[in-house]
């Protein structure tokens, strides 16, 4: 028993160690390099019709808290740990919206990412370009049906790893 537990609590510590030392490490932010124009009274006239050149509204990136630990199956056993962060893409001013539906939307993730590992999404080549897209693409789908297509725009995998035994 205390064999199978030792792993797991190494690949947590080890991973919090790696996301705190990314954190530390990361390089300041750069300073906006915008300048801020001189509006006139013609630029406050209301236009009725929106103008189709105006870039789409702002997108806010939300990091839900927590990783997701899924396990690896094979024969009867748990033959590795996969460890992902992911964040929502929602328009700006929804980040209360994912935050107090955040218990719902970590059981579906879930359910996506252990339906993935059962169907051998996380064996061999797990992080190719086609194999995460469908992933993002189911993660996006059970997303929006939580929360509604207009809240979420895509789900964004930060970090993803694999921890065999």
């Amino acid at each position: 028993m205390l064999s199978k537990i030792i792993p797991v609590v190494l690949l947590l510590i080890g991973s919090g160690a790696g996301v705190g030392a990314g954190i530390f490490l990361r390089p300041p932010p750069e300073p906006p390099t915008e300048t801020i124009a001189e509006t006139t009274e013609e630029d406050h006239a209301e236009d009725p019709q929106p103008d189709p050149d105006a870039p789409a509204a702002e997108m806010e990136y939300v990091k839900l808290n927590n990783q997701f630990v899924v396990p690896v199956v094979q024969d009867k056993q748990v033959a590795a740990l996969v460890v992902m962060s992911l964040s929502v893409e929602v328009p700006e001013g929804n980040k209360d919206a994912v935050f107090r539906r955040e218990p719902k939307l970590r059981d579906v993730f879930l359910q996506v990412l252990f339906d993935h590992a059962n169907i051998g999404g996380f064996n061999g080549a797990f992080t190719d370009g086609n194999n995460l897209a469908v992933l993002r693409s189911a993660l996006r789908d059970v997303a929006q049906k939580a929360l509604g297509k207009e809240t979420v725009k895509d789900v964004l995998i930060l970090e993803i790893a694999r921890q065999d035994y």
